[in-house]
């Protein structure tokens, strides 16, 4: 008994019923629990920059190819934009096939929120994006917490480390010890885990309450379904391709996942994913480069909501899109969906900027979804969570930097083994 209260897994599951039943019960005092879960968040935020920073440093350095750093790079990126366009297509896809928005009423006003994300959808393009992937000042990068500018700043100091081969030694060695620093500082905080999970949950259905979910739950309902096909179907091919289980790597990372929907940020588990798939055989430096690059470039979860949202509000305000539309919402948010990257409420501000381009959906439609947003944002986070662990282990495997007797020996749970850096209980 004893061994099962210690267990992270079942205390954060027992505090998300928690929450659940505190939110529905007591409304107005499950309303003030956000700061719980935004403490947690905060916690977790305080250490992913320099752990980012010490992981792609440390995995550029010991790679010693610099030419395999730009070859694993391209191919992520490549990877991402292949995998984040079936999503998108997906989505379109079922969002016309079982069409959520017939039925919906949209009787709905223009809001300070809503025009705030229109205003800032209007002022997104692809060149502001790139500009503000390289930081000016490294420091305020770190500051600030930006996972794009510290994953660049990574590179080049990885890279100028790289280069200086025997001299920089020293160097590495303390960088690794740092790196154990931060996660022994990870190990402390993840004992708030289940505070947190709590506090978010309890904050969602206190505040939006479970009846929120009625007027649009077949929108809901169609997103969770598109989300789990593509997580079961997509995903799960691209793993088969190397005869690797995904259900066996869900097991591997149920605990993070329960993490993720407690909070309904995909943040609050970066470093545990970078150590477990650091355990699991995957090389640093492949684990490094892809999956701070994956949380910029690879939304899965994210793509899938946008472009089912675009075509939900076409068919509320009665919009026939034609095949061209279609078309161009796709290449519209394939560049969109990744220049918010990092952005508070990127998701609003992507479907702001997609609906003021293609000028046919009226942005006022945006009230409709503030309401239910919450809830999906659960989903989007465990996709896109699944969705760049999945990249890694492939993309580490294609590079032949993947240790498949460490994998099988992990995921078949032949032999207990530690994680590289963090002990879950």
């Amino acid at each position: 008994m004893k061994k099962i209260y210690n267990n992270l897994t079942f205390r954060v599951l027992v505090a998300i019923v928690l929450g659940v039943l505190l939110g529905q019960f007591a409304p107005e005092l499950a309303s003030r629990m956000r700061p719980l879960g935004d403490l947690f968040i905060n916690l977790i935020k305080m250490v992913i920059a320099p752990i980012i920073f010490l992981t792609i440093v440390l995995g550029i350095s010991n790679m010693g190819d610099l030419k395999k750093v730009g070859r694993v790079g391209g191919k992520a990126l490549l990877y991402f934009e292949v995998v984040t366009t079936a999503a998108l297509v997906i989505g379109l896809v079922v969002a016309n096939w079982l069409r959520p928005g017939d039925g919906v009423v949209a009787q709905v006003a223009s809001s300070d929120t809503v025009n705030r994300y229109a205003e800032q959808g209007k002022s997104m393009n692809w060149v502001d994006f790139l500009m503000h992937s390289v930081p000016s000042n490294a420091v305020q990068a770190f500051a600030e917490g930006e996972i794009l500018q510290v994953l660049v700043f990574s590179v080049f100091f990885g890279i100028g480390l790289a280069h200086m081969g025997e001299k920089g030694h020293s160097l590495i060695m303390t960088f690794d010890r740092l790196g154990k620093v931060f996660f022994n500082i990870l190990n402390i905080v993840m004992k708030l885990a289940p505070l947190g999970a709590f506090g978010g949950m309890a904050y969602t259905i206190g505040t939006y309450g479970l009846a929120a979910l009625l007027p649009l739950g077949k929108l809901m309902v169609t997103v969770y379904l598109t989300m789990f096909l593509f997580i079961f179907v997509i995903l799960n091919l691209i793993l088969r391709y190397y005869k690797i289980s995904l259900w066996q790597l869900l097991k591997y990372i149920k605990e993070e996942l329960l993490i993720v929907l407690g909070t309904s940020s995909s943040e609050s588990v970066l470093p545990l994913i970078m150590d477990k798939l650091e355990n699991l055989g995957c090389s640093r430096s492949v684990v490094g480069l892809v999956i701070p690059a994956g949380y910029s470039f690879n939304l899965d979860g994210t793509t899938i909501y946008l472009s089912m949202a675009t075509i939900f509000l076409a068919q509320v305000f009665h919009v026939d899109l034609t095949l061209a539309q279609e078309l161009t919402i796709i290449g519209i948010l394939m560049v969109t969906s990744k220049g918010a990257a990092g952005v508070t409420g990127s998701g609003f501000i992507v479907l702001a900027s997609t609906l003021t381009a293609i000028e046919v959906i009226p942005v006022e439609g945006l009230a409709l979804l503030l309401g239910v947003d919450r809830f999906m944002s659960e989903a989007r986070a465990i996709t896109n969570t699944i969705g760049n662990t999945v990249a890694t282990v492939w993309i580490a495997r294609n590079e032949n930097e993947l240790d498949m007797k460490r994998l099988n020996r992990v995921l078949n749970k032949e032999e207990k083994e530690p994680l590289a850096n963090y002990e879950y209980e």
